[in-house]
């Protein structure tokens, strides 16, 4: 078996204005030492006031360009994020049976500023076909709510849900704690041997756009480096608490992370 190269292949929607989808995801990837290819499933017209137009790709040129990635580049994980509409999703399945590669799902559902990024009647097919092809999930507190019927508000009802979500198929989950209140965040990682807790303090700020997106594919980066999950997932999550902490400012509305920090550290 060769060693992991890092690779990643992503398969979300573009964001014009670079703060989440496949412009936070190539960021965060290069940014931990990872190669991201991508696979665009949409592009939005979007900036930090919100999403103002999406236009799904057509299925054959979502699959088209996963499979030039896969066939020539190859692939040592893959992350999926904005998918849409049940098509998508079935598409999508497809794709990562085809690979050996294990797969970071974050099951995107609606943006930061309320606009719906995936149809209703594609949740069944998230909950039949993408969890059980997860070999991480990364669920905020609406969406792991929307998967299992679970009200997510403490860590209690993060623990059930995330356990919920093992019975269903995934092989890890996140449980990403930023909508729960408190005056700190904690996720919560849990596998079928135990859990960790990643436990931060919470920013008073309005620059969080794109924060699942990057955790998702930093989370990806490690695993593709070939780092123990619960090492991917550390290294991923202090990432994007100090892009948060260190955000710009940028735009009006949810502004985007830093996702280059690391470089300037190195200066």
């Amino acid at each position: 078996m060769t060693s992991p190269l890092g690779r990643v292949l992503i398969i979300a929607g573009s964001d014009s204005g670079g703060g989440a989808g496949i412009q936070a995801d190539i960021k965060a990837v290069t940014m931990l030492g990872g190669y991201a290819a991508t696979a665009i499933t949409a592009i939005t017209v979007q900036n930090t006031l919100g999403v103002h137009d999406v236009h799904p790709l057509p299925l054959d040129l979502i699959e088209a360009q996963a499979r030039a990635v896969l066939d020539d580049i190859g692939a040592d994980a893959i992350k999926t994020g904005m998918l849409g509409s049940t098509a998508v999703v079935e598409r999508v399945a497809a794709i990562l049976d085809s690979s050996d590669a294990p797969a970071v799902i974050d099951p995107v559902m609606i943006a930061k500023g309320g606009a719906a990024l995936l149809a209703d009647d594609a949740v069944a097919a998230v909950r039949s076909l993408m969890i059980p092809r997860a070999a991480l999930l990364t669920p905020n507190a609406p969406e792991a709510e929307a998967l299992t019927g679970v009200a997510v508000n403490d860590l209690d009802s993060q623990r059930r849900a995330g356990e919920a979500l093992l019975a269903m198929g995934a092989r890890a989950v996140l449980m990403k704690g930023g909508h729960v209140p408190g005056a700190t965040v904690v996720d919560l990682l849990l596998t079928p041997t135990g859990e960790t807790l990643l436990e931060g303090e919470r920013f008073a700020t309005r620059n969080t756009h794109g924060t699942g997106c990057t955790l998702a594919s930093a989370c990806a980066a490690g695993l593709a480096r070939g780092l123990p999950l619960e090492v991917a997932v550390a290294e991923a999550w202090a990432y994007v608490a100090e892009a948060i902490r260190r955000a710009p400012g940028l735009g009006a509305g949810h502004g985007p992370l830093d996702h280059g920090w690391p470089l300037r550290d190195r200066k």
